[in-house]
């Protein structure tokens, strides 16, 4: 039996994108394609083989420690998007305006897929699913200038929708309209957690 074993579940990429410089902003520009190499998307400021550690790893690094960057790629669902939007009381949310790398359609509950989880694109093109990504006031800023009076919203509407952060496994050209399958690893959820009392994950 292989450690990774193929779903039932598949999606379409119906939207790409980059962000072509992060120190300008959290903007992306949406690409009709996008090549995943081994170090992230080409042309994507959040890519590289290791990146400076953040706030979400402080129980293990200090700030700033270089570590494996598997935030290269910024997966979310369509579905969870336009939830998100619903929250916030627009009509749509662009993608490039929370950073978005690829939006898939048709993967239910894309923010909660098990960590290791792999989403392979029809090229051969593979995704690692790192975690889930939590919401941010990141991007508050675009939004803001972009739906004036909703940027704030954002966060607090993104919660457990914000999709998942991946790295690159097998390089290989996303396109617009391509189908990804979902494999997940062959294993029962760690339980240890849920018996100890009072423990936070």
């Amino acid at each position: 039996m292989p450690a990774l074993i193929a779903t039932p579940f598949s999606g379409t990429v119906v939207w790409l994108g980059i962000v072509p410089d992060r120190k300008a902003g959290l903007m992306a520009q949406a690409r009709d394609a996008v090549m995943a190499r081994f170090d992230g998307p080409e042309g994507e400021a959040h890519g590289g083989l290791t990146r400076p550690s953040c706030s979400r790893v402080m129980a293990l690094y200090p700030r700033n420690t270089p570590i494996r960057n598997v935030r290269q790629f910024s997966v979310l669902g369509a579905e969870e998007l336009a939830g998100i939007a619903r929250r916030m009381g627009v009509d749509a949310l662009d993608p490039a305006l929370v950073g978005a790398t690829m939006v898939v359609q048709g993967i239910p509950d894309l923010s909660h897929l098990p960590p290791s989880s792999r989403l392979q694109g029809q090229s051969g093109a593979t995704l690692v699913v790192d975690m889930q990504n939590r919401a941010c006031g990141l991007p508050a800023k675009p939004i803001e200038a972009a739906l004036p009076g909703f940027g704030k919203a954002f966060r607090a509407a993104a919660a457990e929708r914000r999709g998942v952060t991946a790295w690159v496994e097998r390089e290989g050209l996303l396109r617009v309209g391509d189908t990804v399958r979902l494999f997940v690893p062959d294993q029962r959820a760690w339980t240890a957690l849920e018996q100890v009392r009072g423990v936070r994950v």
